[in-house]
């Protein structure tokens, strides 16, 4: 008997919801089990239309999606045979909204189903979870189903409207429209902050020998303070006024939950939000840690006592502390615990270096987190000078005993103002003099707020109640693939800073340089972004309000806890919005975030910046009159929050003539995909560090000379008779093109010997075959022909 049929004939069929998970789970249960994956969701809203009955209490059409038909066929016919059917999809709403919608399509019987859940995949859990199945939470379900219909009916309705009043192709959503304003109002914060400088005094003294920095205790503000109190200190005397020395303890963080995991994968490990997702499913599919999305931070007994056993193994019994953490969040409830390693004991996994290395963080989190707090000695010192009532303050820590530090320490992406002066301070006693080996006073800036990078917008969406942790990620995602917002890398610039010093008994003074304002991964609205954001403020205010957005969540809450009906709150919510939606669609008026720059001084015609249908662009001349008016994109680093006349007039310089070549003119422009050189009827993209504003003609003769080259080298036959059919050499191997459409070659062929006919044929041959889309593209970059 094949090993197909007798799975088959297998008395019991077990759904999970991805094949990596299958795997691991068929390893632990019998023969008596087959074991198979959905693959993810099999239903959802239809991708056309609403999918919605409104008219009758917000009933969903879910249908079976395209990809998943096959998969529906194969488990239908396996679940006919089966004794039993187990659906055993991860146990948040997701997993229980899969759950149900396989009960469904599966026409399966509550008398022959049975739901299981577990929150780790190991052999005990698996088994127990069989040992204990429970029915499908409709409760549950039906808060899925809130969400998702109550996003389908915002998105529907809104987008459209940003459509007709902005430019195609835009989308909006009920939490991704809240995470682009926080990322708009930060920026705003950013922009608006003035710099203001200032002196921060710091003295390098010595006390027995040893040299120690202690730091003036307030801020100079002008450069004539800082001249002034260094002079005014030639020849005092320093004197210890006091010394303090304070114990304190230092306690462990709570194990991980999902936003604090996607943090600390950001700061210590450089993951985005979504690979830190990926890398979690990963490690959870195989076995390794426990169920990645949750907002609690409890641990079970079992983790509990399996962490002690672990620490005291490794580092001995005073370094155990067994705690118990409480979720502060009141809407905690996608799990019952934290996220952790399934067995303490393994240290290290085999697996790629994202795995190993968010493994690692997992294991020392959860392992720190049940260890004893670190004991530090910190001491202050105050040190008093002889010429005027200004004190120097010293602090220093000691670390006695270092607990969990000797396993783990939370990173902090908080923006800070300085840099500590912390360090191990001399032995001293009060009244002690001090020799003084020289004061510095050095300029500084204070800084705007920080731009959010994704660990921190998923932090700040967290403290407002916004989103839950199956729905950060997606949201990140979302604002970045919609063109809202960019993740982005900006390099510094130059800024000049005055140091004064104090040294024996002269004061001099040197203008030193830094780079400043560099950001590395930080998230920028882009001018669609901000005329979206500012459209729906202006239109659809309780859709972007903070507070009612954290509501809806809350009330998703309550409906999975079976205390609200989801068709009430559905009901709720709609009316009052789809009447906005109206009002909004007969108002005729255009939001292109539209802006009077000013009126071009040669023709005497206003000069606009708006959102075209290809994005933000500048407009010199009316619409409305009977001259055409002229249109220029913006470049790159260029936003139209910040766009001056000048510099939008600049922007109709191009087309620029920049020569001749072969008595063909050449001229510079910048296109849809960015800066080019035409000659005659042929376009040639510009390198990187190339303006098409101050290109030569020199340069644009090399840049041709050299894609000609390149094509040369590029062509392996250009055929006589029939010139637009070409044979090129591709990044995957050689092909054939005609009309602009690229055709394979058979690897069995040798693309130098082919003739005209033969190409003509294979051609012919592949636009007939049925199986796959005629013609293919050869992945190249993109130019302006």
């Amino acid at each position: 008997m094949s090993a197909h049929l007798m799975a088959i004939m297998a008395k019991n069929l077990l759904i999970v919801e991805s094949p990596a998970k299958a795997k691991t789970i068929e390893k632990y249960l019998g023969k008596d089990f087959t074991v198979r994956s959905s693959v993810g969701h099999i239903c959802d809203l239809p991708e056309k239309g609403l999918g919605v009955d409104i008219k009758h209490n917000f009933k969903p059409d879910y249908v079976v999606s395209t990809d998943k038909k096959q998969i529906v066929a194969e488990l239908k016919k396996l679940a006919k045979t089966a004794e039993t059917v187990w659906l055993a999809t991860d146990e948040d709403r997701e997993g229980e909204a899969i759950a149900w919608h396989l009960y469904n399509e599966l026409g399966l019987t509550a008398k022959k189903t049975k739901r299981v859940v577990y929150h780790e995949i190991t052999k005990s859990a698996i088994e127990d979870a069989i040992k204990h199945p429970r029915e499908i939470n409709k409760d549950l379900v039906d808060a899925q189903q809130a969400r998702r219909i109550l996003d389908r009916l915002v998105g529907y309705e809104l987008s459209p409207i940003l459509w007709k009043k902005i430019k195609p192709a835009l989308s909006a959503g009920r939490v991704q429209s809240v995470a682009v304003r926080l990322i708009v109002e930060r920026e705003r914060e950013v922009n608006a902050f003035l710099t203001a400088p200032y002196y921060k005094v710091v003295g390098q003294f010595i006390a027995n020998n040893i040299k120690f920095k202690a730091e003036l205790e307030k801020r100079l503000i002008s450069e004539q303070d800082a001249e002034g109190l260094l002079k005014k200190l030639v020849g005092a005397e320093f004197t210890v006024k006091s010394q303090e020395k304070k114990p304190s303890r230092r306690s462990p963080s709570a194990p991980f939950t999902t936003s604090t995991l996607q943090q600390e994968a950001s700061r210590k490990l450089s993951f985005s939000v979504a690979q830190t997702m990926r890398v979690a499913q990963s490690l959870y599919e195989r076995g390794d840690i426990t169920y990645m999305r949750t907002d609690s931070v409890n641990l079970s007994q079992f983790a509990i006592d399996g962490t002690k056993d672990e620490v005291k193994k490794l580092y001995g019994d005073k370094y155990v502390h067994t705690r118990t953490y409480k979720t502060k969040s009141s809407g905690a409830q996608e799990a019952h615990e934290a996220i952790r390693p399934t067995n303490f004991a393994v240290k290290e996994i085999e697996g790629t270096d994202q795995e190993t290395r968010l493994y690692d963080l997992i294991w020392k989190r959860t392992i720190a987190s049940q260890m004893s707090d670190a004991e530090i000695e910190k001491t202050v010192l105050t040190i008093s000078q002889s010429a005027g009532e200004e004190k120097f303050i010293a602090t220093g820590e000691v670390i006695s005993f270092d607990g969990f530090l000797k396993v783990y320490t939370e990173s902090d992406d908080e923006t800070e103002d300085e840099e500590k002066e912390e360090g191990t301070l001399p032995m001293v006693k009060e009244n002690q003099k001090l020799e003084m080996a020289e004061i510095n006073a050095m300029q500084r800036f204070t800084l705007p707020p920080a731009r959010y990078t994704e660990a921190s917008l998923v932090k700040k969406l967290e403290a407002l109640g916004i989103g839950r942790p199956s729905t950060y990620a997606p949201t990140i995602s979302t604002v970045q693939k919609r063109g809202y917002v960019l993740k982005e890398t900006k390099e510094g610039v130059e800024r000049k800073y005055k140091v004064f010093t104090l040294k024996g008994k002269d004061v001099t003074s040197v203008t030193k340089t830094e780079i400043t304002g560099a950001e590395k991964s930080k998230l920028f609205p882009t001018d669609v972004g901000i005329v979206v954001n500012d459209f729906l403020l202006s239109h659809f205010q309780e859709i972007m309000d903070y507070n009612f957005t954290a509501h809806v969540e809350e009330e998703f809450d309550i409906i999975a806890d079976g205390k609200l009906e989801w068709t009430k709150m559905l009901s709720k919510f709609y009316s009052p919005f789809h009447k906005i939606v109206e009002t909004t669609n007969a108002n005729k008026e255009r939001a292109a975030g539209e802006k009077l720059l000013g009126v071009d001084p040669k023709t005497g015609k206003n000069v606009y910046v708006k959102i075209g249908r290809y994005g933000p662009m500048v407009q010199m001349g009316a619409t409305e009159s009977e001259e055409k008016p002229r249109f220029a994109k913006l470049r790159a680093d260029q936003h139209m929050e910040s766009l001056t006349l000048e510099m939008a007039l600049n922007l109709f310089l191009l087309p620029r003539v920049i020569g001749t070549f072969e008595d063909q003119e050449m001229s510079a422009a910048i296109g849809r995909f960015g800066p080019y050189i035409k000659h005659g009827a042929a376009f040639y993209s510009l390198p990187a560090g190339n303006d098409p504003y101050t290109v030569t003609e020199e340069t644009g003769i090399e840049i041709i000379k050299a894609k000609r080259i390149k094509e040369i080298e590029k062509t392996i036959q250009v055929f006589k008779h029939d010139p637009e059919i070409k044979i090129l050499k591709g990044q995957y191997g050689p092909y054939m093109t005609m009309d602009k459409k690229n055709y394979k070659i058979p690897k069995d062929k040798d693309p130098a010997k082919l003739t005209l006919e033969e190409c003509l044929v294979m051609i012919e041959e592949e636009k007939k075959s049925p199986r796959k889309k005629r013609g293919f593209t050869p992945r190249k970059k993109k130019t302006e022909s």
